[in-house]
Parts: structure tokens; C-alpha cells; sequence
């Protein structure tokens, strides 16, 4: 299911509740997800059936895998641009001039963003062909 938690603790009337009637976070459902949720499961009944015979320790452990991968893949594009941007120095300080208005600890950061997209918009996307034999 595709559920945000929400920060906030409202009544009926939109106004912030005084005392919490739980202490379990609220979430959100997003319609739109949880029909794509939904037509996965229908299309893979049996991967279906797979997860929700998992313990909840295995799922928990499976989603903050996804996550530190997630994260992994993040840094190595980020110092994979970062190194392309250091071969080409005329490039580096471009970017730099476009980020040169942002506090000194975003600089970086922020001009490895704009140049992972930049580059991913002109540079085309290398297919890998598998085994070869």
C-alpha cells in the first residue's frame, strides 16, 4: 500500500487536536498507487502470496535493503558525475556558477544534481547486451 505518514493531528474541523486519540501515526492513501498496488497483485498472485507469508521482521529488513540500495545507487552516480566534472574543469566552474548564490555546504551537492541531470538528458542511455557468446 502506498501510505504516507502525516505529521499533523487534526479534528473534524481542521484544527489541531489538543489530546492525540491514538499514538499511532496517521497515514494517507493515495488512490492512484494503490490501484497500481493493486493491478501488480493481480497480475502476481503467487509473489503475492509469497510476501504475505513473510514475517514481519523479513519485510521490515526487505524494505530498509531497499533503501540503503537506493541510497548506494545515489552515491555512486553523485561521484561518478563529480569525477566526470573534475576531468572536465571549463564544466566544473560552469556549474559552479550556477550554483554559486546557494549556502557553501549545498554548493556541491546541489551542482552534482544539476549535472547527473544534464547529463542523462544529452547523453544516451548505454543498453547493456547481456551475455554475449
Amino acid at each position: 500500500m502506498s501510505l504516507k505518514r502525516t505529521e499533523k493531528n487534526t479534528n473534524a474541523n481542521g484544527a489541531a487536536a489538543s489530546e492525540p486519540a491514538s499514538n499511532s501515526p496517521k497515514y494517507r492513501d493515495n488512490v492512484e498507487i494503490n490501484a497500481k498496488i493493486d493491478a501488480y497483485i493481480q497480475a502476481n498472485p503467487k509473489e503475492w502470496t509469497y510476501i504475505q507469508g513473510l514475517p514481519r521482521e523479513r519485510v521490515e529488513r526487505m524494505l530498509v535493503l531497499q533503501n540503503v540500495n537506493k541510497i548506494e545507487r545515489r552515491e555512486r552516480v553523485r561521484t561518478s558525475v563529480l569525477k566526470q566534472l573534475e576531468l572536465n574543469p571549463e564544466l566544473k566552474e560552469a556549474y559552479r556558477n550556477l550554483v554559486k548564490n546557494l549556502p557553501a555546504e549545498q554548493q556541491e551537492k546541489a551542482m552534482a544534481s544539476i549535472a547527473a541531470r544534464t547529463l542523462r538528458t544529452i547523453t544516451p542511455r548505454q543498453q547493456s547486451k547481456g551475455a554475449q557468446v
